[in-house]
């Protein structure tokens, strides 16, 4: 801990001091200069007092963990926007995430005016440009309170909210960021998944609704051999805190690679929490080693639910072989076994470390993937039996409408809720030394985050997101988010060429799959490959 008191970042605010008690002393020891070494002291002395507030204030993490010297931060910000959108959002061609967005979710989060004057700053004739259709007879805006959608059956149905915490688990994420995310959700009535990390103290500390995801690690519910423990799992999903259990298949970030926690933020506490070793990589392995087939998934999922004491249960995958998918619904049609709901990652999405190849270039995009999954249920008439989220760069109200159009009940979002309780992008969530203490296990990092203040803030960006969604919605002459349908929604394929998304995915009418499956451009093929007893590809 003394250690990290003389850390680089604390330099201006170490040298301030320094040079203050310096010029103290020459000032004494030479009092014909006392009047340079006493203006050197004053200025000294004002920039401690900087320091000092910097480190106790509670707004701006970053303040906390860089007294003085990030001041020259929001110096940059405010110069001209031009100097803006360069130091603080990235220039155009290499920011991380957009900058509209990412600025937007700050704006919402801190409760400021997210309005702006001269029209858009987007290029609406430029390729791949998307609208929603607007209504000539608006309607009334529908209540955020009735913007929910119901999970599974019988007495453990849970009502979630269209908006929630996507799946970042303790150890990626510092326990000050967890507590403020679950008290966040406590206060707005959505929920936080877990992440496959399982569930620490941190989530329970507040009291708000959790999904607790289960990965191929079994974390949480582990055998020393590193298979999945029922008994565990019983004892752990009867806390009540628990809503819903998930399944994780694969993730946004890298699918078919495994979760990594890397050793150096590996801490006595994680490695309990976990069951894992101390000093060692802590590395999910790529599949489940609970079953192999996508009947044997089913039938895991089912046993998830009864163990749980029939508490909704699901999985969450990126779409890959669309004949492993279409395995899954032949299995479900063979078996009468369904998922309570499907959550749908893209690839797009993920806020951990991966391999560039996987982040860029493995796994299919949430739209299509979604539209895959939504059309493939249809098609063997199990829609309407399970729900489906959907995950994957969802920042703003736009986001959720269109997922929601494609099929999505609901939207998660993890970058979003980042941003909320201060995470500034800097892309040094894997390394422990995260700038403003979200992703940082260091005690004196993540005390930059304030949880109360935090917290309000992610209550804030769900509550003022939605609201946003209402806005929309209503504009479309529409009552209910879940009336969104692709014919909605317009997008620019070339520059003299536009079509819906009605024309862009194509959409297969109930039973379509199991009456005439030749009769679907899209889906033939793959269903052709797929079987029921085994992922592989037959023929």
């Amino acid at each position: 801990m003394l250690r990290n008191i003389f850390e680089t970042r604390y330099l201006p605010l170490t040298a301030s001091v320094v040079v203050a008690v310096v010029s103290l002393v020459m000032a004494l020891l030479w009092p014909h200069s006392a009047m340079v070494f006493d203006l050197i002291f004053l200025f000294s002395a004002i920039l401690i007092a900087i320091g000092i507030h910097d480190l106790f204030q509670t707004r701006h993490a970053i303040l906390r963990n860089y007294p003085i010297a990030a001041h020259l931060r929001f110096m940059f910000e405010n110069v001209r926007p031009e100097l803006r959108q360069y130091f603080f959002e990235g220039d155009k061609d290499g920011a991380p995430f957009p900058r509209d967005k990412r600025a937007i979710v700050y704006q919402r989060a801190k409760k400021e005016l997210d309005k702006r004057p001269f029209g858009t700053m987007l290029d609406v004739y430029q390729e791949q440009y998307e609208w929603l259709h607007h209504s000539m007879a608006p309607k009334p805006m529908p209540a955020i309170e009735d913007m929910r959608v119901t999970v599974g059956t019988g007495p453990h149905a849970y009502s979630a909210s269209l908006l929630n915490i996507s799946a970042m688990s303790y150890g990626a994420l510092s326990a000050n960021a967890i507590r403020a995310l679950n008290k966040g959700a406590r206060a707005g009535g959505f929920f936080h998944d877990t992440g496959e990390g399982g569930v620490s103290p941190y989530h329970r500390e507040f009291g708000g609704d959790l999904v607790w995801e289960l990965g191929s690690g079994y974390f949480g519910a582990r055998r020393a051999d590193g298979g999945f423990d029922p008994t565990l799992f019983a004892e752990a999903a009867a806390d009540p805190q628990i809503k819903m259990v998930e399944l994780k298949l694969s993730q946004g970030a890298k699918p078919g690679h495994g979760g990594v926690l890397p050793a150096a933020k590996i801490t006595a506490e994680i490695a309990a929490i976990r069951g894992v070793p101390m000093g060692q990589d802590c590395v999910s392995p790529a599949s489940h080693s609970e079953f192999s087939t996508p009947i044997g998934l089913l039938e895991f999922i089912a046993k998830m639910r009864d163990l749980s004491g029939g508490k909704p249960a699901g999985f969450k995958l990126c779409i890959g072989h669309k004949w492993e998918f279409l395995a899954i619904c032949k299995a479900m049609v063979e078996t009468g076994i369904t998922p309570d709901f499907i959550v749908i990652d893209g690839k797009e999405g993920g806020t951990g470390a991966a391999p560039l190849e996987f982040m860029d270039y493995i796994g299919m995009p949430l739209r299509d993937g979604l539209s895959f999954a939504h059309n493939a249920l249809i098609g063997v008439g199990l829609r309407d039996q399970i729900k489906i989220g959907a995950a994957g760069k969802i920042t703003s109200a736009f986001d959720m409408a269109r997922v929601m159009a494609l099929g999505a009940d609901w939207s998660n979002a993890a970058r979003g809720f980042m941003f909320a309780v201060g995470c500034i992008q800097a892309q040094s969530c894997h390394t422990g030394e995260c700038p403003t203490g979200v992703t940082s296990q260091n005690p004196l990092r993540q005390r930059a985050i304030v949880v109360p203040d935090k917290a309000q803030r992610v209550a804030n960006f769900h509550h003022n997101t939605l609201h946003a969604l209402a806005e929309l919605v209503a504009a479309a002459g529409l009552s209910h988010p879940s009336e969104l349908r692709a014919h909605h929604f317009q997008r620019r394929s070339n520059s003299d060429q536009v079509i819906s998304f009605a024309q862009q995915y194509e959409h297969l009418s109930d039973g379509q799959l199991l009456a005439d499956p030749q009769s679907s451009p899209l889906f033939r093929e793959a269903w052709a490959l797929s079987t029921a007893n085994s992922f592989a590809r037959q023929g």
